[in-house]
């Protein structure tokens, strides 16, 4: 059983702005049903420039029911650069905290907003720039959201980045591009 707080299980049991907008002003939607979780995540403008409404709609487990509904009320009455800024560790602290297992929701939260803003701004409709180099092709994770979350949470092992992003929790074959990526940003020379 996962020791979830109060706030959390609110959040799961309760969830705010579940839905979809008409017409949205920004759209998304990332992970994958094949490994387990997809968040679709639209947000409206208002006449301030604001983000007046936002909704979400997820397959998954209750942590990432509840940390797409946080995210909801975190940036609705925001900037989209100030939203742009919320981390995937604010929405798991605005939740009281997630099981480290599960930090992967928030993550993916994090990721539909940003992906929803670049809708907004340029029209591409993709979870991921298509630029980005592919670094697990189990849950279609790019090198460069690896290297943003291990540097946003001073990720130190393979496992803390497996529960962030899911990457090396399938085949595997990634893991030691993974390690390198540490050892790079973590300053580590390896003998």
């Amino acid at each position: 059983m996962w020791d979830y707080s109060e706030k959390m299980l609110d959040h799961f049991r309760h969830p705010r702005n579940v839905g979809t907008i008409d017409d949205p002003d920004g759209e998304a939607t990332v992970g994958s049903l094949a490994c387990g979780d997809a968040l679709k995540f639209q947000f409206k403008l208002g006449p301030d420039g604001r983000i007046s409404d936002a909704k979400f709609q997820t397959f998954g487990c209750a942590s990432a029911i509840a940390s797409s509904s946080a995210l909801t009320e975190m940036v609705i009455g925001k900037s989209l650069e100030e939203a742009r800024k919320i981390t995937n560790k604010e929405i798991a602290d605005y939740l009281g905290g997630l099981p480290p297992q599960k930090m992967h929701c928030s993550v993916m939260g994090r990721e539909a907003m940003e992906a929803a803003i670049k809708n907004y701004e340029t029209g591409a409709n993709t979870d991921r720039n298509l630029e980005d180099e592919l670094l697990c092709t189990c849950y279609n994770v790019s090198e460069n959201e690896v290297r943003r979350v291990i540097t946003e949470n001073r990720l130190t092992t393979v496992e803390e980045v497996v529960n962030y992003t899911k990457a090396g929790g399938g085949c595997g074959r990634c893991i030691p591009k993974i390690r390198k990526i540490l050892d790079e940003i973590n300053g580590v020379a390896r003998q």
